[in-house]
């Protein structure tokens, strides 16, 4: 692994893995899904991930639906053990339709291959809020609190054995807990049954590029590993 450790924030990733086709849902009523963010969404009203992407992407629970190019629903595998929970798209994710596929996404992607995840099969990607918030800002608790009944619905049917949040917005949108990440990071929480790890954001490791020890990188590196371990312990016999 020390060779993997030295490479592991150098430049240049793996395009990202392409999102599972979205078919348009057969029997089942859109509009039963409220368009008012004050209105919650049911859990388990969604009869699949497919028919929750095809709705997401025409919402308007939140004013985001007014700014947006593409609603960035998620990417990879719908039965994937692990499942990463971003802040919210930038403007590359807007433009393409997909989570993490800017800068921050080559370096998510580099990462995970690290210590051996397959982004294809044993991971499933989305965020807190769907749409872009102009201009990147952090999203609102209004604009949380509205799509935050789609990631509940996607955690429930992709099931993943981990989760991990990357960043404060992640950790607190899902958890409610308003820590700085610094305080947090690599600690394993349950959540509803499920482990988590609060990580760094990927945008926020690009800011720093030291990889001494003790830096925000040679962190990563101690996280990711206990993560990989973690998941095989998991999914082992």
């Amino acid at each position: 692994m020390a060779d993997e450790q030295f490479t592991l924030f150098n430049a240049g990733a793996s395009d990202s893995a392409n999102q599972g086709a979205i078919a348009d849902p057969s029997g089942f009523d859109l509009n039963a899904i409220p368009t008012s963010a004050s209105v919650p969404i049911t859990p388990g009203v969604y009869p699949d991930l497919a028919t929750l992407g095809t709705h997401c992407r025409g919402c308007l629970r939140c004013d985001l639906s007014e700014t947006r190019t593409h609603a960035v629903v998620s990417r990879g595998s719908s039965t994937a053990p692990v499942f990463i929970i971003g802040e919210g798209p930038g403007q590359q994710e807007d433009e393409q339709g997909l989570p993490f596929v800017g800068k921050s996404g080559q370096l998510l992607e580099k990462i995970l291959a690290s210590v051996r995840f397959d982004t294809e099969k044993e991971v499933y990607i989305s965020n807190i809020v769907k749409c872009r918030p102009p201009e990147n800002r952090v999203p609102t608790t209004a604009e949380i609190a509205a799509c935050k009944g789609y990631l509940l619905e996607q955690i429930r049917m992709v099931d993943p054995k981990i989760i991990l949040l990357t960043g404060a917005t992640a950790v607190k949108g899902l958890l409610g807990i308003k820590s700085g990440i610094s305080k947090i990071r690599g600690e394993w929480m349950e959540w509803e049954g499920r482990l988590c790890m609060p990580i760094f954001h990927p945008a926020y490791l690009l800011r720093n590029p030291s990889r001494d020890k003790g830096s925000p990188k040679w962190l990563m590196w101690q996280d990711i590993q206990a993560v990989r371990a973690k998941v095989d312990e998991l999914t082992s016999g």
